[in-house]
């Protein structure tokens, strides 16, 4: 593979011609300078990322809807872009100063001179620590700058926060200081409207037109919950807040283009008529579960054929459970979209290979495919359970936890995928006799994604799950091996008492007592510290990326 600044750089201005912000975006400033890390080893971090080819099948589909494919990747591209300026700003300075064929190709994968699953270590020579408020706001702003400030706006979720020509906060609306390149990727998405096949669609590509232009999202958010049979799907505009490290609340750009897998989907779709159900057994005081989900829930399989802007920075999701909007999780309920060929390639190219190294070997048997959809799928499900409002009728669970909020809520969500899988065992709509199957794979997940180091907010969540459920007896390691091997029934009993101990958190809005569990169990301990090393000695991949494109896919 050759990394070229000049295809880079055209891959990341695609569509993107016209684009002249209102307010110039800030360059993240450096906090102190260091030093380049040597060529060798940007080479070698490079190689530790699996190349995937992001296919599918579209022969099934009209011409149309293949015409609107190729107009959804370019509106994709337009989000890479923006992607780019809200996490580092202005990039050509970054990649005028690199020659290093490596180092370009891990910016680029990076989105920046960060490394993701190093802790956001810096890379490139004369960067500093990456700054937790990205560029989002301006670099030299404080945090009691920011209390302090009487900016209606300030902490809405499609908001950038600037400085005036005197030095004072000011707020900017991303379809403010985007205006341009945002209309061209609405007209896109109105252009794919006028051809795709499925109404629903249609109707869903223009509200989310309107939405990219006027910053009110509620409406597409509604129109994509309603939308059950198209056959291909895009998520695009600005949807998750992980990127902002400062207060959890700004939403970067992405877009993911998908095909529906019809055959796969089929088998997801009668579980979200159970959610109400699940809601009421939940292992906690009635309280903390008298809210209901929606059933409109939609448990949908597709393969991926495009990842771009947030969903392309670093690790790579495998799933996606949206919308975020809490009033139309609660009236509509959620989608969750299982990426079926990206986690195909994750578990291939990275569990399986990790759990030859941690898992016991007469538990290895467990480690499978299905437990790995199945766990991964209740994750996602799971966001719609539990409270979604704090009891003391103070606001959400989200304004309540505020930059702890994100990791909690991904606790929340892996620990009652468990809980759910082991209910609807219960029920006699799973096997129950392949439960072990999803507790030990499991286990192995979570060495999966905390290689990535307990920054990030899935990280943080992992390690809580790991700590507690280690300190509950779930699990024990064997020192001889450094293998770890599960104990099917203390790891039910430890599921419903950490599942009881998020959601009281959650539902007292107790930001004091969710940071002291954080502080106490969400640590890599030296142990299991020692055994990813083993892992990262083995040369096992860290994550995947993708070939993609209208040329992968034959348009």
């Amino acid at each position: 593979m050759t990394f070229r600044r000049t295809a880079l750089a055209l891959a990341l201005a695609a569509g993107l011609s016209a684009c002249q912000p209102a307010a110039t975006p800030e360059p993240v400033a450096p906090a102190a300078p260091e030093a380049a890390a040597p060529a060798g080893d940007i080479a070698a971090k490079v190689a530790a990322y699996a190349e995937v080819e992001l296919s599918a099948d579209l022969s099934h589909l009209s011409e149309g809807d293949r015409e609107a494919i190729r107009l959804l990747l370019h509106a994709g591209r337009i989000m890479d872009t923006l992607f780019w300026e809200q996490v580092y700003g202005d990039r050509e300075p970054l990649l005028a100063g690199i020659t290093d064929e490596a180092t370009l190709r891990f910016v680029e994968i990076n989105y920046g001179p960060w490394d993701r699953l190093d802790g956001d270590r810096p890379f490139v020579a004369g960067v500093g620590p990456r700054p937790p408020g990205a560029n989002f706001y301006p670099a030299d702003m404080s945090k009691e700058e920011f209390a302090a400030a009487d900016l209606p706006g300030k902490d809405g979720l499609y908001t950038l926060i600037r400085r005036n020509q005197a030095g004072e906060l000011i707020v900017v609306p991303y379809h403010v200081q985007w205006n341009d390149a945002l209309s061209e990727a609405a007209d896109l998405l109105n252009q794919a409207a006028e051809v795709a096949s499925d109404e629903g669609f249609r109707r869903y590509l223009r509200l989310r037109a309107d939405a990219l232009v006027s910053g009110e999202y509620q409406a597409s958010d509604m129109a994509w919950m309603e939308m059950k049979s198209s056959p291909i799907d895009v998520v695009i505009g600005p949807i998750e807040s992980y990127q902002d490290a400062l207060f959890g609340t700004k939403t970067a750009f992405e877009a993911f283009v998908l095909v529906r897998d019809i055959e796969w989907s089929e088998r997801l779709s009668k579980f979200a008529a159970h959610l109400p159900a699940l809601q009421r057994g939940l292992p906690v005081e009635e309280r903390y579960k008298a809210e209901m989900p929606g059933t409109d829930a939609d448990l949908n399989a597709y393969d991926a054929i495009y990842y771009g802007g947030d969903a392309n920075a670093g690790a790579k999701t495998i799933a996606i459970n949206l919308p975020n909007d809490e009033q139309v999780q609660l009236a509509k309920g959620s989608r969750r979209l299982q990426l079926k060929n990206a986690m195909r390639a994750k578990f291939d190219t990275i569990l399986v290979p990790i759990s030859d190294q941690l898992i016991a070997q007469d538990q290895r048997a467990n480690i499978t495919f299905d437990a790995f959809f199945e766990n991964v799928m209740f994750h996602e499900v799971a966001h719609g359970l539990g409270i979604k409002n704090t009891l003391d009728g103070k606001g959400t669970v989200r304004e309540a936890l505020t930059d702890l909020g994100s990791a909690y809520e991904e606790g929340k969500a892996d620990i009652l995928g468990l809980y759910m899988i082991g209910k609807l065992g219960d029920m006699g709509e799973l096997d129950r006799e392949k439960r072990m199957d999803n507790y030990v794979t499991f286990l192995a997940g979570i060495f999966r994604s905390v290689r990535f180091g307990a920054s990030s907010a899935h990280g943080k969540a992992n390690m809580v799950a790991f700590n507690w459920l280690e300190r509950e007896g779930a699990f024990s390691r064997d020192e001889a091996t450094g293998t770890y091997r599960v104990d099917y029934a203390r790891m039910q009993a430890a599921v419903d008492s950490l599942s009881a101990k998020i959601l009281t958190l959650q539902g007292d809005g107790d930001y004091a007592g969710a940071k002291a569990l954080l502080d106490e169990m969400g640590n890599i301990g030296p142990a299991l510290q020692a055994d990813l090393d083993r892992v990262q000695a083995a040369g096992i991949p860290v994550d995947i990326v993708f070939r993609q494109g209208p040329e992968v896919l034959g348009l």
